[in-house]
């Protein structure tokens, strides 16, 4: 842009012989002629004059330590653009020095040296990531399961069955030097671990506990897979949960799977009942077996006492009888006749009246029981 404020004596670039600091050229008398050096003077004095038009109240004159003022602000000013840099609190700098790893800034104001001396790089590491495999994009967004991949979320079982899973996987950097050098596509690369480690774990687990009690086991286990995976890549992410969005059959079959799965039920079902019966009948049993063992023990032992008593006693009474054989038989034929007589109906004759014919009869049975009866009264008082 050319001065406005010339001398008359010469025109700039304009024409005539001026030169580009607005004077003529100067002879230097050997006939070589050539540019001469501005004058010094002269280039203060249009500076000043030019500053004094953009600063407000141009027409007074500028005191020469308010210029070097002006001067000492735009040059923090530069400085302060040139030689720091601000890191947020949810960021962590990355100062490269020529293009190698140097250091990590904190978050604030830190110092740097311009580019391309010293770079900084600040990723955000609080922020919580998140990887959805099965789903599109705009589903993920909305948080509800609409349009599913099929060819991220199908997955082969264990026991040989297909299942659709749909499932998100949180993470977070944890080395920020290492997340932004080790990997080219960080997002990419934790969405095909998740994938990988989750076919991994689903094809070494049967179906139905998949979608039943085994989901948080299944989650525990996929996070700690993709977790040694991105560790072996130092890729400097932390896998912070994995969260199982949808558990089902393919579509195609669900209605026969869901029929299966009824019929199972009611499997399990007849068999608690009969677990059930079985565990009240046969501790009944057992009661009963054991009721019927203690019985025949009991009348094991009372006949072994028994016969142990009938032989003590017949001993008793062989000593008795080789002690005085006449008294013991005496004793042994009453006693026996008493236990004869005593279940038995007695007639008693009496031989001694000799051959008068009369046969003295006495009803010793018939007395007893008409002692037994109880008499009742008649209505006349006899």
């Amino acid at each position: 842009m050319p001065w406005n404020n010339q001398s008359s004596g010469g025109g700039g670039w304009k024409g005539g012989n001026g030169g580009p600091w607005g004077q003529p050229p100067r002879s230097t008398g050997g006939g070589g002629g050539g540019p001469t050096p501005p004058d010094l003077e002269e280039l203060l004095r249009r500076s000043q004059d030019r500053l004094k038009r953009v600063l407000p109240g141009g027409g007074r004159k500028l005191n020469p330590l308010t210029i070097i003022g002006i001067l000492v602000i735009v040059a923090a000013i530069v400085a302060y653009n040139f030689f720091t840099f601000r890191v947020q609190p949810d960021e962590v700098g990355v100062v490269l020095f020529f293009g190698k790893y140097d250091r990590d800034a904190p978050p604030g104001l830190n110092f740097r040296l311009p580019y391309p001396i010293e770079t900084v790089y600040t990723p955000r590491v609080t922020r919580v990531n998140r990887v959805t495999i099965g789903q599109f994009a705009d589903d993920q967004a909305s948080g509800t399961a609409g349009r599913d991949i099929p060819e991220e979320s199908l997955m082969l079982t264990g026991d040989e069955n297909i299942v659709d899973i749909d499932f998100s996987v949180f993470w977070v950097i944890n080395n920020a030097s290492n997340f932004l050098f080790s990997m080219e596509d960080p997002e990419g690369t934790v969405k095909a671990a998740a994938e990988s480690a989750m076919r991994e774990v689903v094809g070494r687990s049967d179906i139905t506990p998949l979608l039943t009690q085994a989901r948080q086991i299944t989650e525990t286990d996929v996070q700690k897979l993709i977790q040694d995976t991105m560790d072996g890549y130092g890729a400097g992410v932390q896998i912070t949960q994995v969260q199982l969005l949808k558990v089902d059959p393919p579509g195609e079959v669900i209605a026969s799977f869901r029929d299966v799965q009824a019929a199972r039920a009611d499997q399990e079902r007849l068999q608690n009942e009969a677990q059930t019966y079985a565990n009240r009948v046969i501790p009944e049993a057992r009661g009963q077996a054991s009721q019927i063992t203690e019985a025949a023990i009991a009348y094991r032992d009372r006949l072994t006492n028994e016969a142990q008593g009938q032989a003590d006693r017949f001993s008793q009474v062989l000593e008795s009888y080789l002690a005085s054989p006449d008294v013991t038989r005496r004793r042994m034929y009453l006693e026996t006749l008493q236990e004869v007589f005593s279940t038995t109906d007695k007639v008693i004759i009496d031989e001694s009246t000799g051959g008068t014919g009369v046969v003295p009869y006495l009803p010793l049975d018939q007395l007893n029981r008409n002692r037994n009866t109880p008499t009742t009264g008649t209505g006349d008082g006899r």
